[in-house]
């Protein structure tokens, strides 16, 4: 499996001896599997003054994480929309795929635990908020025709099952240990199945787009939202029938049960064994 790498630079909670808030480029090593150990990311982390925020400087910062690493990445990942030409053309001109995505899980909880543990510690940190960060909610398309599958079904599995997915047929498809989404054994992860004879076609679509979560959207009548990339979203389902809003409000709770755990798989048909596609999700706050 390829190497991606999970990239954020912006301003943190330290003002430095100006009295202007200290900027950082944070690289963590993606998590991509449920087998995947969180303690032995690589990580990377340099601290930058505001007057040095530009492409030539994350380049270098960039340039010394590979320099570090055990191995270079295939690509890199940002969820930060403000940030997205500076960091696009850093990374291009290293070289380096730059690919807007919110499915940034390693770096998430690397930056949770920063601010928590990290940050406050400093003698110029300060508890005055960063401006929003996310893109303008965007209207959510329709999927293509072709990509719309014949049957879908709410379905759960208990967390313990999952850590035999490395054994499953999966031809497209991504995961994290449920460890770092703090989620016991026991604990029923809800997810849907698509069921589509061109199922791998979708799946190779839906491979991508970056998926990032599932959500319902109370609008009327009800729909189900596929979140993708660091701003897009598709109406996955209308859901116009009561005992479907039933089940995708069971859904939706059981979503919040898991701590935001979730899936979405794709397969040819209810008695295949196989998966063309399987996206394990975590909604979360983008920060």
């Amino acid at each position: 499996m390829s190497t991606v790498w999970e990239l954020d630079f912006y301003s943190r909670p330290i003002l430095d001896d100006r009295n202007k808030k200290r900027w950082e480029v944070l690289i963590s090593e993606g998590l991509q599997s449920v087998d995947a150990d969180p303690d032995s990311l690589f990580r990377f982390s340099k601290f930058v003054a505001n007057t040095e925020v530009n492409s030539l400087e994350l380049k270098t910062a960039i340039a010394e994480a590979i320099a570090q690493a055990p191995a270079p990445p295939s690509r890199v990942r940002f969820f930060r929309f403000p940030m997205q030409n500076m960091i696009t053309r850093a990374c291009e001109e290293l070289g380096l795929a730059a690919t807007p995505s919110r499915r940034t899980l390693a770096l998430q909880s690397w930056l949770e635990y920063r601010q928590q543990e990290v940050y406050p510690q400093d003698p110029g940190y300060t508890d005055k908020p960063s401006p929003a960060v996310s893109a303008p909610p965007p209207a959510p398309r329709r999927l293509p025709d072709a990509l719309v599958g014949q049957q879908w079904a709410f379905v759960t599995l208990p967390a313990r099952d999952f850590a035999d997915m490395p054994e499953w047929p999966i031809d497209f498809g991504e995961a994290f240990p449920l460890s770092v989404a703090q989620v016991a054994a026991d604990t029923l992860i809800p997810g849907i199945v698509i069921f589509s004879p061109r199922a791998l076609a979708m799946a190779g679509w839906m491979s991508g787009l970056e998926l990032s979560e599932l959500r319902l959207e109370s609008s009327q009548p009800p729909r189900l939202i596929l979140e993708t990339g660091a701003a897009d979203s598709w109406i996955l389902a209308s859901l116009n029938d009561s005992a479907l809003n039933t089940e995708a409000q069971n859904f939706a709770a059981a979503k919040a049960a898991a701590n935001q755990v979730h899936f979405l798989a794709i397969q040819a048909s209810p008695d295949t064994e196989a998966f063309a596609g399987f996206w394990l999700m975590q909604s979360r706050l983008m920060g």
